[in-house]
């Protein structure tokens, strides 16, 4: 019991510093200390951060192996810009009617295909992807090949509160009952099967859970590059939210929100060497997978080593204390 209040004062007392830091960044946003390039470049890292956290969940604590993932951004990028554009509604009834329609969109792909396994799973999510970047693709409504013009409608303090909700949400149903489900599922689904567990249920809820705040950061996306394209929603974006979950470590939340601002930070920082930024972005991650092919975190999260640090230094005064 000590423990799990000591992991809850150390969770919230984390978002409190983010709090902090987020207030701080809107300071110097108003008062045009950070310049348009950096401000966009922290709604790219926010945006990626959901991205990231709603895949952890998919993959990292249900452990289905699922790469269709930009179709959800794209349902939720085209659903959002939908309410604001065409209904004329305000920006965050579109969030939240993206969330809810990727969330849809996670039912229906989610309902069929989550009794398949491993390889098989992957096929059917790539499957998916494409097919909803085709649908958007021919369909005159939202402007077909050419796109669909969208006001920039995003805001620091927006963002950042979709964040946090997607980190809360996240965070608090993989520490329930729920999410304990989800893990036994993860490490063996005929034994988690085979205790009672409904597995084929629990996998459908968390690939909806997971679907509706990729809706979430498809929403703020479209609404922060103007313009959205079936072609931005193609499989290699769903690889790249792959890569952050992966290259953070699977199943660890702190792992995947830092891969994703890192390589957000590397990828707009390199756009400038469009010749070899593709080619050092490989590069980072082929190292990363050789000396650390756990991940960055492996499955612990980053208050994981504050607490060690802190065991580490009672265990020596105790040592000292003993010896005299």
């Amino acid at each position: 019991m000590a423990k799990s209040t000591k992991n809850v004062k150390s969770f919230w007392g984390t978002i409190v510093l983010v709090i902090i830091l987020s207030v701080v960044i809107q300071f110097l946003i108003n008062g045009g200390t950070l310049n348009p390039f950096y401000v966009n470049t922290l709604y790219s890292i926010g945006i990626n951060i959901i991205l990231a956290a709603s895949l952890h969940l998919i993959i990292g604590i249900t452990g289905q192996f699922s790469i269709g993932h930009a179709g959800f951004l794209a349902v939720g990028a085209y659903a959002s810009a939908i309410v604001t554009m065409k209904l004329a509604l305000p920006f965050p009834v579109a969030i939240i009617a993206a969330g809810l329609a990727a969330a849809v969109a996670g039912l229906i792909i989610g309902i069929p295909t989550l009794r398949l396994r491993g390889d098989y799973l992957a096929i059917a999510t790539l499957g998916f992807g494409e097919i909803v970047r085709i649908a958007f693709l021919n369909i005159d409504y939202v402007g077909g090949a050419s796109g669909m013009t969208v006001s920039h409608l995003i805001t620091w303090p927006i963002l950042i509160t979709c964040v946090l909700i997607t980190i809360i949400v996240i965070v608090n149903f993989t520490n329930s009952t729920h999410g304990r489900a989800c893990l036994a599922i993860r490490e063996n689904e005929i034994a988690a099967d085979a205790m009672g567990i409904n597995t084929t249920f629990y996998k459908v809820m968390a690939f909806a859970i997971g679907a509706f705040f990729a809706g979430v950061a498809g929403a703020l996306h479209a609404h922060n590059f103007y313009i959205i394209q079936p072609v931005n929603f193609g499989f290699l974006k769903s690889f790249d939210i792959l890569i952050f979950v992966v290259l953070g470590g699977l199943g660890s939340m702190s792992g995947s929100v830092i891969a994703a601002i890192l390589l957000t930070i590397i990828s707009t920082f390199l756009s400038s060497y469009p010749e070899v930024r593709m080619v050092i972005y490989s590069l980072v991650l082929i190292v990363m997978m050789l000396f650390r092919p756990q991940g960055l975190m492996g499955t612990k999260e980053i208050t994981a080593f504050f607490k060690a640090g802190r065991s580490a230094k009672g265990g020596m005064q105790n040592d000292k204390h003993t010896v005299a």
